[in-house]
């Protein structure tokens, strides 16, 4: 065999043998464009989870905040499911994108996540649990199993893009731990052992409906601990960034559907090799609006205008430990089952204090939640003990405005909006708050009203309900004030 012969066969052993580690190269490549995996959780409130304080068993969560960033203050725009989602996937706030009351879809012509990677090479994925309309705008390439992540189908789709080394960004949606909490091993729980957060009434009931929950989210972390595994075993997991989030507040009074901290705050964990250093927590307050940002910056691509949120990579990479200075949100309890009619909050929440608005303050406050048995057991022992009682009547019943000193307030139970000494702080918040809302073309008790006509489900039923209006005469003035008045 000559030189030549000898040169040529080694360069295709050499040939061959790269052809054959695709995924090898891709994760050794610094230099290549990052893949992206968000993890959400559903209805998890963030102190309930192990490496924020909280009594689940959380191992593989746990040891994703070792390897990576851990955020004390991250936030969501709107304490519900499908507000949520919008929020993360268009980088946009809730009345802006028309996506603000529950099980709703956006305003026509709203870009998502998938306009924004897709130029940049990305495959954009979502599995699991949905609540995003219409499809024509959130056109993922989409897998179920049952409102959870396909673990199957995830496999199959890393493998795809490892081996035509395709840039990915995965979410990876669980339906966990959403009531009724009946996924888990709950007898690792002992109900009497648990510690109940202040604001719960101590009831047989609270405690057997805590177990579950917090069997539910050992389930959600098996979950967490799959997906992680499966960035393993297609070797991208150097060269990706992963995101896990806890979502809203749990389906507990104080928690979901409320703009205290317990809805609105939650856990986010970040985890990159080589990008995030290992073992940090970080007080910088984000908002989910900044997730889609983020990615995109992260991709080489510069964010549009038109977005509410603002890229914390430069925080994720140790460049700064600042983001934001106010954080915003909104509720809506219209459309929702068991909601009340018309009663709709707005807050802001800078460093130190927490502002609340309550629209309707004269309505009785109730959802979904107020229907479960947990509050039912809370009502009945509110017959005979006084703490019970007081707890109940603070989660039916909402003063106009509310205001808190978190630093030393956390759970928000000592009301300050009265407090002469606080004026100032209160009118600045509830500037800046009303400013947001002007913004936003959120017009408060007139958006509210509006909210039903965003919301999917009930596209015809209010279609229907207009017809029918159309032939009916105009209420008299008196009946037109007892309404106004009652909402």
């Amino acid at each position: 065999m000559n030189q030549r012969t000898t040169f040529n066969a080694t360069l295709a052993i050499l040939v061959l043998a790269s052809a054959a580690l695709p995924a090898v190269g891709q994760a050794n490549n610094k230099n290549a464009r990052p893949n992206f995996l968000f993890i959400i959780a559903d209805d998890c409130t963030y102190r309930d989870i192990g490496c924020y304080g909280g009594q689940a068993h959380t191992p593989n969560i746990d040891g994703l905040a070792k390897r990576g960033m851990r955020f004390t203050r991250s936030f969501q725009a709107a304490p519900m499911c499908s507000p949520t989602r919008h929020n993360i996937y268009t980088g946009i706030y809730p009345v802006k994108s028309g996506a603000y009351p529950n099980h709703t879809f956006v305003k026509p012509g709203t870009k998502c996540v998938i306009d924004y990677l897709k130029p940049l090479g990305y495959r954009v994925a979502l599995s699991g649990k949905t609540h995003i309309q219409p499809r024509s705008i959130f056109s993922f390439e989409y897998s179920a199993d049952k409102n959870n992540p396909d673990m199957g189908a995830i496999d199959q789709f890393l493998g795809e893009c490892s081996q035509s080394k395709t840039p990915f960004c995965l979410f990876a949606c669980s339906n966990e731990p959403h009531s009724p909490w009946n996924k888990g091993d709950a007898s690792r729980y002992d109900p009497a052992k648990l510690t109940l957060p202040p604001y719960f009434v101590d009831t047989p009931v609270t405690r057997k409906h805590l177990a579950n929950y917090m069997a539910e989210i050992t389930y959600l972390d098996k979950q967490v601990g799959q997906c992680l595994a499966l960035l393993d075993k297609h070797q991208v997991t150097d060269n990706t960034l992963v995101i896990f989030t806890s979502e809203q507040g749990s389906g507990f009074p104080f928690a979901k559907w409320t703009c205290y901290d317990s809805g609105l705050q939650n856990a986010l964990i970040a985890a990159w090799p080589g990008k995030i250093k290992p073992g940090q927590v970080s007080d910088a307050m984000i908002e989910y609006v900044d997730v889609l940002p983020t990615f995109v910056t992260a991709a080489g691509g510069k964010p549009a205008p038109v977005l509410d949120g603002k890229s914390y990579l430069p925080v994720l990479l140790g460049k700064t430990k600042e983001h934001k200075q106010h954080v915003y949100a909104l509720h809506t309890t219209r459309g929702i089952i068991n909601g009340s009619d018309y009663f709709g909050i707005r807050s802001i929440r800078g460093q130190q204090y927490k502002f609340i608005l309550n629209l309707t303050p004269e309505i009785r406050f109730q959802n979904a939640c107020t229907k479960s048995e947990t509050f039912k057991s809370w009502e009945e022992k509110a017959k005979t003990d006084d703490d019970a009682a007081d707890k109940v009547r603070r989660y039916r019943h909402r003063p106009a405005t509310e205001l808190y000193d978190i630093t030393k307030d956390p759970l928000e139970w000592n009301n300050l909006a009265a407090d002469p000494e606080f004026a100032k702080i209160k009118a600045d918040l509830q500037g800046r708050l009303l400013a947001w809302m002007k913004s936003q073309g959120d017009l408060g008790q007139e958006t509210e009203l509006a909210a039903p006509q965003h919301q999917n489900r009930n596209r015809n039923k209010n279609k229907k309900n207009n017809n029918k209006n159309k032939n009916k005469p105009p209420k008299p003035a008196s009946q037109k004030t007892a309404t106004k008045a009652s909402n």
